[in-house]
């Protein structure tokens, strides 16, 4: 039986931790907070509940698969979105109703975009094609070295091969004529925490995965029951958590690792080892990789940071659905200076999730429970944030007047996290809230790899390795960094 060490309990570490669990190994999680779950996280302040990251997921049939994989009958229970999410324009009293029926969609844009159920057809079905071309072949595989990796490439057909020279706003002017239709269709370049201005054009195919191919998906009873079915299940399955537990250093021999020390000395040996941390710093702050010092790191790509206002209101909001989108008339220019301006946003663009609308259980009696999400510039280029409260309240302010109710009045219960703040709860590097973006440099082989450059018995899952971010394909990183795993070690019982 192998004894396998998993630094942290992010999603893709508790995915992998199951299949290990479930292939016969001894498994032990190590925490550096008193609960599980990473950026899934949950908040509970007087009586309300807040999902502290990720609100919806996509591609639901990765957590069936995990689950069925392990022999385990799939106990979270799921709930399709439609509408998938509101957009508010700045200007505009009415938001879009964001439909997957595209005839309902049609008539959403009728008076500002022509024929749009052909366009988003024809837009779709191209989404469609890039998507099944390279689901298998790219994207859920492992490479094992630049020739590997090229020959996975060269299997894609050549027609896809103009997305690799255009980012996604270019994309979605060539299909849409109207700035709103374009804007909305461009949005899922923030889900992975960019701009679609820094977004190559094959992430285009995730507007077929939200509209077609699966949708999003709600978790019955909050997104933090993902987390609390792993745990329970990886429990009665034997496998142990340490909470409290931060890994400080690795202690190496031969080119293998040993053992894990954390930040009161305690030792952790074990035949293999994987972190759930930020692949890329990890080996940086950790492991002392001159490749990955502080100076390199600044230099790559990193992802928008999250600034989070988490709020309890009396009352309830009528012109709110679940998701919700709030956006200024400045797309282009606010797009382009977000990632490296020194100054919080003066009419910040954000995202609402008034969770009570699917969870009522989230609030007491007659109250709303809401998040509001603002991109912001990480810590390379805004270092501090005493300025928070003001930045808070533009945004409460600019939100009251958009819904037509005073959200500050009716506050009960209010928190902020500051990319400061996610940056030391969550060990993310410079307050990134989803790693390492996906520029064309930093995509495939040549992300930080889910295999140790130097050490045979150390790997990483979760989101700044392949294939990348997103609740997911963290889930389809566990399956790869088990078959590295296997690969490399054989049989695991």
């Amino acid at each position: 039986m192998k004894k396998v060490v998993i630094i942290g309990s992010g999603l893709g570490g508790l995915a992998t931790a199951l299949r290990l669990s479930a292939m016969g190994c001894k498994v032990t999680v190590l925490e550096k907070n008193k609960t599980p779950g990473g950026r899934l996280n949950q908040l509970v302040l007087d009586g309300f509940k807040f999902d502290i990251g990720p609100s919806f997921m996509s591609m639901s049939y990765e957590l069936e698969e995990l689950f069925k994989s392990c022999g385990i009958a799939n106990p979270i229970g799921l709930r399709e979105l439609d509408p998938l999410y509101q957009v508010f324009f700045e200007g505009r009293s009415r938001p879009y109703k964001i439909h997957k029926d595209l005839f309902k969609l049609e008539k959403e844009f009728a008076d500002i975009e022509p024929d749009v159920a052909r366009k988003v057809e024809r837009y779709l079905r191209k989404g469609q094609q890039l998507f099944h071309d390279t689901d298998t072949k790219v994207i859920k595989t492992n490479f094992y070295g630049p020739l590997d990796y090229l020959g996975k490439l060269a299997s894609v057909p050549v027609k896809h091969l103009p997305y690799l020279f255009r980012n996604m706003w270019q994309e979605v002017e060539r299909n849409f004529s109207s700035q709103e239709l374009r804007v909305i269709f461009s949005l899922v370049s923030f889900f992975l925490g960019a701009t679609p201005f820094r977004t190559p054009a094959i992430y285009s195919l995730l507007n077929y995965v939200e509209f077609r191919h699966n949708g999003y998906w709600g978790v019955q009873g909050g997104m933090y029951r993902i987390v609390e079915a792993l745990v329970n299940t990886l429990k009665s399955k034997g496998v142990d958590f340490v909470f409290e537990s931060e890994v400080k250093k690795v202690h190496i021999r031969d080119n293998n690792a040993v053992e894990l020390e954390d930040q009161t000395g305690r030792r952790w040996p074990a035949d293999i080892f994987i972190s759930n941390a930020d692949a890329a710093s990890f080996r940086g702050e950790v492991l002392q990789r001159p490749a990955f010092s502080q100076k390199r790191l600044d230099k790559m790509q990193w992802s928008l940071a999250p600034f989070t206002i988490y709020l309890g209101v009396k009352g309830k909001i009528d012109n709110a659905m679940q998701h919700n989108y709030f956006l200024g008339s400045n797309f282009k220019g606010y797009a382009k200076n977000v990632f490296v301006s020194a100054m919080a946003p003066q009419r910040p663009y954000y995202y609402v999730n008034v969770a009570t609308k699917a969870y009522p259980e989230y609030a007491p009696e007659g109250c709303e429970s809401i998040l509001i999400l603002c991109p912001v510039p990480d810590l390379r280029f805004k270092k501090d944030w005493f300025d928070k409260e003001d930045l808070a309240d533009n945004i409460v302010g600019d939100l009251s007047k958009r819904i037509g109710f005073d959200v500050a009045k009716n506050t009960l219960v209010k928190k902020i996290l500051t990319p400061q703040d996610w940056g030391i709860m969550f060990n993310l590097y410079r307050g990134s809230g989803l790693g390492l973006c996906h520029g064309m440099t930093q995509i495939g082989y040549l992300r930080p790899s889910n295999k140790d450059e130097k050490l045979k018995n150390f790997y990483y899952v979760g989101a700044s390795t392949v294939p990348g971010t997103g609740l997911p394909m963290v889930i389809v990183g566990s399956k790869l960094v088990l078959e590295r795993i296997v690969h490399d070690h054989g049989s695991l019982s």
